[in-house]
């Protein structure tokens, strides 16, 4: 099995503009990295791309097929995510109610940051069927096999994502540390964030598939 040098460049170009557009994961971790900062925001970008291990073998797999064809499957999955998504959102909404005078919103373990990723993204039948069409488009039988290609195509793009994604991090851990010189900067900051995940949450309930 291999893949074309063109073919693999112009993969990482078409994931790193995917990465880059506003989206459910990169809303999230710019989201918890304000809150909780950049180291946060890397655990949570760790999770994410565990997240996309499972998705990659499932699509190589061809259970997302089954996924899609199933609406029961598909609504509990997506009854979970958003269930997870609006109880993040209340703490985020709680801390700012505690939290006027200080420029801390509590501590939370990396392992947490890196569960919360990982929820978040497996939780999340959409990026299955991304994999499904998205994948595809670069894998041909000239090639070898499919299922290694989809393998090969989907750890590229999990790189390219944790490179994306950590950028993100650092960039709002920077942010978050200047409005924290600010008075009650926490506060609009948990705001800003418990409404992104309410939006998440309500976005992903919304969809259609």
């Amino acid at each position: 099995m291999f893949l074309p040098l063109d073919v693999l460049s112009a993969f990482v170009l078409a994931s790193a503009v995917l990465c880059v557009m506003p989206g459910p994961d990169n809303l999230f971790v710019l989201s918890q990295s304000a809150i909780y900062g950049k180291k946060s925001g890397i655990f949570v970008t760790l999770g994410l791309c565990i997240g996309l291990i499972f998705h990659t073998f499932v699509v190589a797999m061809g259970l997302a097929v089954v996924i899609q064809s199933s609406p029961a499957a598909l609504l509990a999955i997506k009854l979970f995510g958003a269930g997870y998504l609006l109880y993040l959102a209340w703490q985020a909404f709680r801390a700012s109610s505690v939290a006027e005078n200080t420029v801390t919103a509590g501590v939370v373990s990396n392992a947490a940051m890196l569960r919360r990723g990982i929820i978040m993204n497996v939780s999340n039948p959409k990026v299955s069927i991304f994999f499904l069409a998205f994948l595809p488009q670069f894998a041909s039988a000239e090639y070898g096999a499919i299922a290694p290609q989809l393998v090969l195509l989907g750890g590229v793009f999990i790189l390219v994502t944790l490179a994306v994604f950590s950028s993100f991090a650092l960039l709002s851990g920077v942010l978050r540390t200047l409005l924290n010189s600010k008075p009650n900067a926490q506060l609009y900051i948990n705001r800003g964030a418990g409404l992104v995940l309410t939006i998440l949450a309500i976005t992903l309930l919304s969809s259609n598939i």
